[in-house]
């Protein structure tokens, strides 16, 4: 199906790809801060299982939809928009290291999974950029374009897994220093709040 030029090739600008901070990494160090290490994979195995969605996506015609179609692409940009800004809201006005206000919630494994998901597969700019890189690698008369698709997005996300895994490995010390502060435990919150509706801003207002 792919000769080994082209998956050494696919896969060396994939990981370059991943040496750029975006959205993804940005939200896997701010779970891994608020959650510790073991929420920062879940996030990035969601992440990673977002992206899957987005691959068979466009294998299957959704994200062209959302290249023809300002308005298609407006709402789910608004929708994913919304969506991380709602998270940052509620952990901003949360507070922990004081015993006033609610504490700041606890993220379950799950949880961190299913919020990764619903973040990655909700911005419109990872389905654009889908249907425009995957298909440079696509060629129909080595086999099923939808089976190749399929077979690069496993290896996008089975990529995109063990590179923010390390990332949530690598940033545990910081994560444990700053629950060590008392002085920044109190501005936690605000700081993973800011963080979140940061991104949301970030998703809102970019091009198609």
């Amino acid at each position: 199906m792919f000769d080994l030029a082209s998956i050494v090739t696919y896969v060396a600008v994939v990981i370059g790809l991943f040496l750029i901070p975006g959205p993804a990494v940005l939200l896997v160090i701010t779970r891994t801060l608020q959650g510790g290490r073991k929420v920062g994979i879940a996030t990035g195995l969601g992440i990673a299982a977002g992206d899957l969605i987005h691959t068979l996506s466009a294998a299957l015609g959704l994200s062209a939809i959302l290249m023809t179609s300002a308005l298609a692409f407006d709402v789910v940009k608004t929708v994913g928009a919304c969506y991380l800004i709602y998270l940052g809201v509620r952990a901003f006005f949360a507070q922990s290291g004081s015993n006033t206000r609610t504490p700041l919630a606890e993220v379950t494994l799950p949880q961190a999974f299913i919020q990764a998901v619903g973040a990655e597969v909700l911005n419109p700019k990872t389905a654009l950029f889908f249907l425009a890189f995957l298909p440079q690698f696509i060629h129909p008369e080595s086999g099923s374009s939808l089976s190749q698709f399929v077979v690069l997005g496993l290896i996008f996300s089975g990529l995109s897994a063990a590179y923010t895994s390390v990332l949530s490995i690598t940033i545990r010390p910081l994560s444990r220093c700053l629950k060590g502060l008392s002085g920044l435990r109190r501005w936690e919150g605000k700081i993973i709040g800011t963080l979140f509706v940061s991104l949301g801003l970030k998703v809102a207002f970019q091009q198609r």
